[in-house]
């Protein structure tokens, strides 16, 4: 009897429920290496109905694509998209709820191309309608208790979304966490609607604690967990158990996986998103694709474009040019056979903001081939003309500016381990930005074989856009009036 005394005398006192004064079990560190640090009350909060905060989110886009009948008009046909993935509300202002989510959930790409893909949506197409709501699951038909949702602040570079609900939602009901504190071994919960069919809780751990993720336009810090999660998991709450509290905390953001990895999912850093979250203003690192064209960014190529005399670039499959002129930046998109066939395809006048900020505006634009050049009025020509000279100045101008900053770390890159990792993140935005520009390119030179001069027309001289634009017409002098 007195030694069971002494063994029960010698024991280390019981955890309390709300996990503070509890023994530490697989906590070497902020974060747990096992669930059996998880507070009690924590685990009550998970079956309550405020442990709901994660949501199905349906995405209906609309797009229009164009093409032509066997007559020869265009086309234009609507086509409609509809994914599904998880938002979950972590504030609530007012009557209103703030959730979180990918931003490939909550907008789908602008206009479709080989970079930006759409199930089911043929590339060059445009977005021109999207409904965004909260939804029971993928089967869900009955559209008046749905919540429709409307975009705060997106981050492309981070993949991340914040976005609205007028409605007052469960909000998260632990604390944001610090994503740089978790180790190797970590548990996490994630908490989503896989494949967008069931609200589902699955559990794993951390496997890497950095991957840095820039396919296509992302551009941001990750960590690695096998959960198993799927395509609707995307946007959901990555919860990890902190030591000292026995509480959940959010450590980051679900939204891919590794396609040659089928245990392995990818998990933006909290850490990364939580000044987004509180400011709702966009912090990512902001890639060329999406930088303003400023004025600063103009004298700089034309800075450039003078020093070289020419600045020649890829255009997709074809080559192009920029100059300078006193007045003007001419871009040229060049025969695909360049230099065998010397000739430009299209030429384009970049002048100044009449507004004195902002790139520039297009000018004068020249369509060419064997005979020479012809002016045409951009006012004249079909919108879908019109647009794809839009579309190509503004592929024009960041391509050549992306050339110049490549240029430039080329000659730096041997001295400094700095200058040589913005290399590497240089050259992969300009293959971005060339691959991008494909279909682009190839437009052009159709545009070109229809607009360009026949053979009854006077065509120009190819250096004709390169000359100091022609000063308007004087307008005549009123007459004097007797005295």
């Amino acid at each position: 009897m007195g030694l069971l005394l002494a063994l029960l005398l010698a024991a280390p006192p019981a955890p309390e429920a709300s996990g503070k004064g509890r023994a530490r079990p697989y906590c070497s560190g902020t974060y747990a290496d096992t669930f059996s640090v998880l507070a009690n009350d924590a685990i009550e909060l998970s079956s309550k109905p405020e442990g709901s905060f994660a949501h199905c989110v349906r995405n209906v886009t609309t797009y229009e694509c164009l093409s032509y009948a066997p007559d020869g008009t265009i086309r234009r046909t609507k086509r409609q998209a509809t994914a599904h993935g998880t938002a979950f509300a972590y504030r609530r202002q007012g009557a209103e709820s703030l959730l979180l989510t990918n931003q490939h959930v909550a907008e789908y790409v602008a206009v479709t191309d080989e970079e930006h893909q759409v199930a089911g949506i043929p590339p060059g197409c445009k977005r021109v309608g999207d409904s965004l709501k909260i939804v029971d699951n993928e089967r869900d038909t009955f559209e008046a208790d749905d919540i429709p949702l409307s975009r705060v602040v997106v981050d492309t570079a981070l993949d991340i979304a914040v976005v609205r609900a007028k409605a007052t939602l469960p909000v998260m009901p632990w604390k944001i966490g610090r994503s740089s504190a978790l180790r190797e071994r970590n548990v996490v919960e994630v908490r989503g609607f896989p494949l967008g069919a069931f609200r589902a809780t699955v559990q794993g751990r951390v496997t890497s604690v950095y991957d840095h993720d820039d396919f296509r336009d992302w551009n941001h810090d990750d960590f690695i967990i096998d959960a198993q999660v799927s395509s609707g998991n995307s946007g959901s709450p990555v919860l990890a158990v902190n030591c000292e509290s026995g509480q959940y905390e959010l450590v980051g953001v679900f939204h891919a996986d590794y396609s040659r990895g089928n245990a392995l999912n990818v998990v933006v850093h909290i850490d990364e998103v939580r000044e987004l979250m509180t400011t709702l203003k966009r912090t990512g690192v902001t890639r060329a694709a999406d930088e303003p064209l400023t004025v600063a960014a103009r004298r700089r190529l034309l800075d450039e474009a003078r020093q070289a005399g020419s600045l020649f670039f890829p255009f997709g499959q074809i080559p192009a040019e920029a100059r300078a002129r006193d007045d003007a930046l001419v871009f040229a998109v060049l025969a695909k056979e360049f230099p065998v066939k010397g000739w430009p395809v299209i030429v384009l006048e970049d002048l100044p903001s009449s507004e004195g900020a902002g790139f520039g505006n297009l000018g004068r634009v020249w369509f060419g081939n064997a005979r020479g050049l012809r002016e045409r009025r951009v006012q004249d020509l079909d919108e879908p003309d019109r647009l794809m000279l839009e579309h190509a100045l503004e592929a024009l101008r960041r391509t050549a500016l992306v050339m110049i900053q490549h240029r430039a770390l080329t000659v730096r890159a041997a001295t400094s381990r700095e200058a040589a990792e913005d290399l590497v993140r240089v050259d992969r935005e300009h293959r971005r930005l060339v691959g991008a520009s494909r279909d682009l390119s190839l437009t052009a030179i159709d545009a070109a074989e229809r607009l360009g001069p026949a053979s009854a027309d006077e065509a120009l001289g190819a250096s004709r856009p390169y000359l100091e634009a022609q000063a308007p017409p004087a307008e005549p002098s009123a007459p004097e009036t007797p005295r």
